[in-house]
C-alpha cells in the first residue's frame, strides 16, 4: 500500500461471514474512506472472542448478513476523516466495540462508561454518521458489526471508538485488551474490588473468567476460586491464580451459598430473564453488572496497557493459539469445541 491512500477506496481481504453459522470466507472488499469522525486502520493482528461467535451463529441474537465480524484487535491509523484531531496516520490504536465521545452525561461522570452516541449497538450494522456501510463488494454493501469490523485487513471506525495506545507495546499482545481481558479484569478491580486477602469465586472459566482471576491476584485475594462445568479448564486455571476448582455437576446441593457482591459479566442471550426472591439481597447480597469492566476506552485503555508493560498484568498465557488469517475458520472451530483462550489471527500484510 502506498501512502497516499487517504481518501480511496482501498481494495483488501476481508472475511466475510455470508450466513448464520456458515465458514466466513476471505473475499476482496472495497472499503471506503473515511468520512466525517471516522478513522480508517489498517488491522494487524485481531482475535476471536465468544461475542463474535455468538452472533455469527445468531442463534439467540438478530440476524444480520453478509457481515464483517471481529472486534478484538490492534492497528495503525492509515488515514483520518473531517473533524478528526486526537489521531494521525501511523498512531497505534486498539479499535473498541463501545466508545467514548466525551461530550455526553456518561463521558463526564465519573460513575459510567455507558456514552449515549457510542454505548455498543448488536443490531447496527452501519455507521452512525450517515447510515451506510464502508464495505462492499461488487457495488453492494456489507455490514459492520459493533462498529469495529477487524476481520479486514482495513476497517473503518467511528474515532470515538478507538484508543491511542503506546507504540512500544506489541499489538499481537495488547490487542486481547481490547475486549475479553479488560472486561474481565475490570469487572474485579473496577466493579467487585475485593479487599487484600479476601475470597473471590469466578463462575466461567473462559478468557473473561480468567482475566477476572487475573484481576484478582492483582487485587491480593487469598482464596480464588474457580467454577467451570468443563474440568479440562481447571489446569489452565492454575496459571492465573485460581486456587481451588468446583464443578457444580459433582454436588447436589446449589454451589453458590454465601455472602457478598456478585458482578454480572457478558452478552445476555435476548431472551434472559432472572428472578429472585428480595430476601436474597436483604441477606446482605449485592448484584451489580458491568460493561467493559467500568473502563472508559480511550481514557483508560492506555493505562491498562501500561500494566502490562510494566509487567503488572500477564497477556501472553491467554493466548493459546496462532493462525494465519488465511485460516481464520480454525480460530472457529477451536472456540466452539472449548479449546485454548484467545486464538490470535495474524493479517499478513
Amino acid at each position: 500500500m502506498s501512502s497516499n491512500t487517504a481518501s480511496q477506496v482501498i481494495r483488501c481481504k476481508a472475511a466475510v461471514a455470508w450466513e448464520a453459522g456458515k465458514p466466513l470466507v476471505i473475499e476482496e472488499v472495497e472499503v471506503a474512506p473515511p468520512q466525517k469522525s471516522e478513522v480508517r486502520l489498517k488491522i494487524l493482528f485481531t482475535s476471536l472472542c465468544h461475542t463474535d461467535v455468538y452472533f455469527w451463529e445468531a442463534k439467540g441474537q438478530t440476524p444480520l448478513f453478509p457481515r464483517i465480524f471481529g472486534h478484538e484487535a490492534g492497528g495503525i491509523v492509515e488515514s483520518v476523516g473531517e473533524g478528526v484531531t486526537d489521531f494521525q496516520p501511523g498512531d497505534h490504536v486498539l479499535p473498541v466495540f463501545t466508545g467514548e465521545c466525551q461530550q455526553c452525561r456518561h463521558c463526564k461522570s465519573e460513575e459510567s462508561n455507558m456514552c449515549d452516541l457510542l454505548r455498543i449497538n448488536t443490531d447496527r450494522g452501519v455507521m452512525i454518521h450517515d447510515g451506510q456501510t464502508r464495505f462492499s463488494k461488487d457495488g453492494k454493501p456489507i455490514y459492520h458489526f459493533v462498529g469495529t469490523s477487524t476481520f479486514s485487513e482495513y476497517t473503518v471506525v467511528h474515532s470515538g471508538c478507538v484508543a491511542k495506545i503506546d507504540p512500544q507495546a506489541p499489538l499481537d499482545k495488547v490487542c486481547v485488551l481490547s475486549c475479553g481481558i479488560s472486561t474481565g479484569l475490570g469487572a474485579t478491580l473496577n466493579v467487585a474490588k475485593p479487599t487484600k486477602g479476601s475470597t473471590v469465586a469466578i463462575f466461567g472459566l473462559g478468557a473473561v473468567g480468567l482475566a477476572a482471576a487475573e484481576g484478582a491476584r492483582i487485587a491480593g485475594a487469598s482464596r480464588i476460586i474457580g467454577i467451570d462445568l468443563n474440568p479440562s479448564r481447571f489446569n489452565d486455571a492454575k496459571k492465573f491464580g485460581v486456587t481451588e476448582f468446583v464443578n457444580p455437576k459433582d454436588y447436589d446441593k446449589p454451589v453458590q451459598q454465601g455472602w457478598g457482591v456478585a458482578v454480572l459479566v457478558g452478552v445476555p442471550n435476548k431472551d434472559d430473564a432472572f428472578k429472585t426472591h428480595p430476601m436474597n439481597l436483604l441477606n446482605e447480597r449485592t448484584l451489580k453488572g458491568t460493561f467493559f469492566g467500568n473502563y472508559k476506552p480511550k481514557t483508560d485503555l492506555p493505562s491498562v496497557v501500561g500494566k502490562y508493560m510494566n509487567k503488572e498484568l500477564e497477556l501472553e498465557k491467554f493466548i493459546t493459539h496462532q493462525v494465519p488469517f488465511s485460516e481464520i475458520n480454525k480460530a472457529f472451530e477451536y472456540m466452539l469445541k472449548g479449546e485454548g483462550l484467545r486464538c490470535m489471527i495474524t493479517m499478513g500484510h
